[in-house]
């Protein structure tokens, strides 16, 4: 972003992962800490620098009060995103149908969506991509599509097992490796035949508060 130095990038990511995980924004020192930053006055330079740059916005007078900005000084815009079903092995995850009204929605600004436009959201169920920061009960934002590239994390159906799964996708001769985040379990090899790709996760909104 024009005019960020790497510490400021780096904070400016941080803030928005925590504030996307937890709901709340980060103390002085959890940025101290989650930046590797030497000292919490260097926090609150980068944190001033932040704000005269319109990317954030402080209330001084109230603890963690950060809210982020769209770096014009406005709040970003949101999008409301279905939720459509869970993800979760045995079972395949409901299709998503644009247009279809459904009663569950999560707000997500289009920095999250990226500005896709078949955009859905699944409860993820089991913790077979823990290491990635997906865990049981969180939300995936999905798009829709059938194609991923290697090393994106995707919503695969099995067509045989008549399984579906998320997993790493990643092309290796001609089978098909289906890569767990998660070092207790183990990968599955499959045909490309055998491979439905139901949507790539674009990114996860944690339920841990």
């Amino acid at each position: 972003m024009k005019g960020l130095s790497a510490k400021q990038q780096a904070i400016l990511d941080f803030l928005r992962q925590f504030i996307r995980n937890k709901d709340y924004p980060p103390s002085i020192r959890d940025i101290q800490l989650g930046c590797k930053i030497s000292s919490t006055s260097v926090v609150d330079y980068n944190l001033k620098a932040l704000e005269r740059l319109g990317y954030i916005r402080r209330d001084r007078e109230v603890s963690r009060a950060i809210e982020m900005l769209d770096g014009t000084g406005r709040r970003p815009h949101t999008v409301p995103v279905p939720i459509v079903g869970t993800i979760a092995a045995g079972s395949p995850i409901p299709v998503f149908e644009p247009g279809t009204s459904y009663e569950e929605v999560v707000n997500a600004t289009e920095e999250m969506t990226r500005g896709k436009e078949n955009v859905y959201a699944l409860r993820v169920k089991g913790t077979s991509m823990i290491d990635a920061l997906v865990n049981d009960g969180d939300i995936v934002i999905m798009e829709k599509t059938n194609s991923a590239e290697d090393g994106e994390m995707i919503a695969a159906w099995l067509k045989d097992e008549e399984e579906t799964t998320l997993k790493r996708l990643y092309t290796e001769g001609d089978r098909i490796r289906l890569q767990p985040a998660n070092e207790t379990m183990k990968p599955i090899y499959t045909r490309p035949e055998n491979l439905e790709i139901q949507g790539r996760v674009l990114t996860t909104i944690s339920h841990h508060n």
